[in-house]
C-alpha cells in the first residue's frame, strides 16, 4: 500500500479539503488546481464564500490527472477524460462487485 493510499483511505466520504490540502497532497502549486478548475477540468468541486472544497475523489482525481500530465506529457484535457474513463472503470467494479455480494 503506497502513503498516498493510506491518505486518500483516511479521509472520510463527507469530509473536505482546501485548495492548499489538495495542491500539496499532488504535490503541485495551488495555481496549477485553480487553472484546471477554471478550464472546467474538476465539475465536482465546489467554491463556498470564496473558498475552494475537495472532495476525496476530487483529490483521487487531481492525483491521476497530474500523473498523466507527468509521466506521459498529457495536455490537461486529455489527462482529464483518462481521468473520467477511470472514474468510470472504479463505478463499474464496485457495482459488479455489489452484485456478486449481493
Amino acid at each position: 500500500m503506497h502513503d498516498d493510499d493510506i491518505l486518500i483511505g483516511s479521509l472520510m466520504e463527507d469530509s473536505w479539503l482546501t485548495l492548499e490540502q489538495v495542491a500539496a497532497a499532488c504535490t503541485v502549486e495551488p495555481d496549477w488546481l485553480i487553472l484546471h478548475i477554471e478550464e472546467g477540468l474538476f465539475p465536482c468541486t465546489e467554491s463556498i464564500a470564496g473558498t475552494w472544497r475537495f472532495s476525496t475523489a476530487s483529490l483521487l482525481r487531481a492525483r491521476r490527472m497530474r500523473q498523466l500530465e507527468k509521466n506521459f506529457e498529457a495536455a490537461p484535457e486529455l489527462a482529464a477524460l483518462v481521468a473520467d474513463m477511470l472514474e468510470e472503470i472504479d463505478t463499474l467494479r464496485s457495482q459488479l462487485s455489489q452484485s456478486r455480494h449481493g
